[in-house]
C-alpha cells in the first residue's frame, strides 16, 4: 500500500486497464477528476460494478493539473480501509515550480489487532456514527516514515489525506507551510499557516524549508488532535508521520521561492440556483443513520442541474459530527457567509463541515451530463446514509 502513484501530464490521455482480482466486486474511482461521467465508477450510475475476475477500462483525458487520488466505491469503507488507494499526480510543465525537490505523502491509517486485519464492522453501529479511525497511522503504507533533506532547502510536498475517517492536523515543530494549492491545483495565491488540517479526501499542495533543529536532532511531522465531534480527541493521541532526517551538506542558504501561484475568476453567483442540503443524523428502529434533509441516502430525492448552469449550495451540519462533503465530477468554490468566494480563490471538490456549522459552496457545472453522486468522506458515514445523487442534464 498505497497502490501505484500514476504520473501524467495536463492533457494527457489515460487508459487504465482495471482486472479484479477480490472475491467481491469493485470499481475505480478517480477522486478529483473531471472525467466523463461512464468513467466516475460509481455502481448502477456510472458503470456496473466489475465482477471478481472481470475487466474494466477506464479512458480519459486530464483536464486539470494537481494531485488527486482513486479509490474503490463499493463497500468503500471496508475496501479503502483494508489499502484500496493510489495517488494520481498530473503535472503542469508551465508552472514554473519544478525545479524543487518533490514528494508526495499518501496520509492513512489502518486498524490492526492482534496481527489481523481489524473487521470493517468492528464496534458496530456505535462505530460507523463516529467514523472508524485505524490503530495505526502511516505516510505511504510506512508506519514510521522517514526523509533525509539538506538543511533549509525548499521542498514541494503534495499530500493526500486517504484515510476512511482520520482527520490529519499536520505540525512540523513550528516549521511554517507555504500553502500554494489544494483539490483543484494552484490556487490564486500563497497562504502561510503554522499547521495544516487535512479531512478525509482533501490535498495540499505546499512548500516547506525544513531546518535542523538547534541540538541536531530529526525534525519531526506530527498529527495533533483535531476535534471533529462529540469528544472525537479523548482517547486519542498525536502522532508522529514522519522523521526528518538531514543530510551531511551546507544548510541552504538561497531564498524561500515565492510563486505568484495563478490566476483564478470567482464564480458569478447573482441570479445562481440556490440549494439547501442539511446534512442529518436519525435513528430508526435502533440503527443510527445519517440523511439529507433528513432522507437517508437523499431517498429519492435527485438534485438537477444543466448544463453551463451555476448553482450555490448551502450545506448545513445539523448533527454533532464534522463532515468533509465530496462532490463527484466537479470543482466548486467555498464561499463566506454573504455568498463572496473565500480567498485566496482555490477549486475544491471536498469541503469539510464542521459540526453544528454552515458552509457554502458555488458550483458551475461543464459539459459532462449525467448522474454525479456527492457524499460525506468519512466513508463509514456514507455506508450509514449521507450521500446522494445530482442529474446534470444537457443544456437544451
Amino acid at each position: 500500500m498505497p497502490g501505484p502513484l500514476i504520473r501524467a501530464k495536463l492533457g494527457d490521455r489515460l487508459i487504465v486497464h482495471f482486472t479484479n482480482h477480490l472475491p467481491a466486486n469493485t470499481t475505480v474511482h478517480w477522486h478529483g477528476l473531471r472525467v466523463p461521467n461512464a468513467m466516475d465508477g460509481v455502481p448502477e450510475h456510472t458503470q456496473p460494478a466489475v465482477a471478481s475476475g472481470r475487466s474494466f477500462t477506464y479512458d480519459f483525458v486530464l483536464r486539470d493539473a494537481g494531485l488527486f487520488w482513486y479509490h474503490p466505491h463499493v463497500m468503500s469503507a471496508a475496501q479503502v480501509g483494508f489499502g484500496l488507494y493510489g495517488a494520481l499526480l498530473v503535472d503542469d510543465p508551465a508552472d514554473g515550480l519544478r525545479t524543487l525537490d518533490e514528494a508526495v505523502f499518501v496520509l492513512s491509517d489502518i486498524s490492526i489487532m492482534d496481527g489481523e486485519l481489524e473487521s470493517p464492522t468492528s464496534g458496530g453501529d456505535l462505530a460507523s456514527t463516529f467514523g472508524r479511525e485505524g490503530t495505526r497511522v502511516l505516510v505511504n503504507g510506512r508506519p514510521d516514515a522517514s526523509l533525509f533533506v539538506r538543511d533549509g532547502a525548499p521542498q514541494r510536498w503534495r499530500i493526500v489525506n486517504a484515510a476512511k475517517s482520520r482527520y490529519f492536523l499536520l505540525d512540523l515543530e513550528g516549521e511554517p507551510f507555504l500553502v500554494i494549492g489544494g483539490d483543484g491545483g494552484l490556487q490564486e495565491r500563497t497562504e502561510r499557516r503554522d499547521s495544516l488540517v487535512l479531512a478525509p479526501g482533501e490535498r495540499l499542495d505546499v512548500i516547506v524549508a525544513p531546518r535542523r533543529p538547534a541540538d541536531g536532532s530529526p525534525l519531526v511531522l506530527r498529527s495533533g488532535l483535531f476535534d471533529r465531534g462529540f469528544g472525537s480527541t479523548e482517547f486519542r493521541r498525536v502522532e508522529s508521520l514522519l522523521t526528518i532526517g538531514f543530510a551531511d551538506l551546507p544548510r541552504y542558504a538561497g531564498a524561500m521561492p515565492t510563486p505568484s501561484v495563478r490566476p483564478l475568476e470567482a464564480l458569478e453567483v447573482a441570479g445562481a440556483k440556490r440549494v439547501q442540503l442539511d446534512l442529518t443524523f436519525s435513528n430508526a428502529d435502533g440503527a443510527n443513520q445519517y440523511g439529507v434533509n433528513g432522507a437517508v441516502f437523499a431517498g429519492e430525492m435527485v438534485l438537477t442541474a444543466k448544463v453551463g448552469e451555476t448553482q450555490v449550495w448551502t450545506l448545513t451540519n445539523r448533527t454533532h459530527w464534522s463532515h468533509p462533503f465530496h462532490l463527484h465530477g466537479f470543482f466548486f468554490q467555498v464561499l463566506d457567509e454573504e455568498n463572496r468566494p473565500v480567498r485566496p480563490l482555490a477549486w475544491k471538490d471536498t469541503v469539510d463541515v464542521p459540526f453544528d456549522r454552515t458552509v457554502r459552496i458555488a458550483v458551475r457545472f461543464d459539459d459532462r451530463p449525467g448522474m454525479w453522486m456527492y457524499h460525506c468522506h468519512i466513508l463509514d458515514h456514507a455506508d450509514i446514509g449521507l450521500m446522494g445523487m445530482l442529474e446534470v442534464r444537457p443544456a437544451r
